[in-house]
């Protein structure tokens, strides 16, 4: 594996940010992709890991930076996993607001999802005395 760089930077290129989301099973994200690139923009932090000029993996994050943020994208090609990128770029969300009381994400109930997120110190809602509601269109 080459060495991976990451970048913060909101404007990615539209056929590699698709193909991103594609290899995550994500089609609902790119069924909209203009809807995507503006949410993208729009983002607090976006940082995106790069092996040369191929995109391997994105965090994205929204909220306020001061109160609360909500991780809402993490995404690694299937082939660049479990090779710490995940968890570099989850990391370095968490440096830089460290000083954020509340870091929400919302994901899917699957064994890697949940097996990645609390090897990375996150607690699931339904352990403790949280509680998560959603409303989905």
């Amino acid at each position: 594996m080459s060495n991976i760089s990451y970048k913060c930077i909101r404007e990615i290129d539209k056929d590699k940010l698709k193909a991103l989301y594609e290899n995550a099973g994500w089609i609902l994200y790119i069924q909209e992709l203009p809807k995507l690139i503006k949410a993208m923009e729009e983002s607090l932090m976006i940082i995106s890991a790069w092996d040369d000029d191929k995109l391997v993996g994105l965090v994205r994050v929204v909220g306020d930076g001061q109160t609360i943020i909500y991780i809402q994208d993490i995404l690694v090609l299937d082939e660049y996993k479990r090779n710490g990128i995940g968890t570099n770029l989850l990391n370095q969300i968490l440096d830089k607001y460290k000083h954020v009381r509340q870091k929400v994400l919302l994901t899917n109930d699957s064994k890697e999802t949940k097996g990645f997120y609390t090897a990375n110190g996150f607690t699931a809602c339904d352990k403790g005395d949280l509680v998560a509601f959603v409303k989905l269109n």
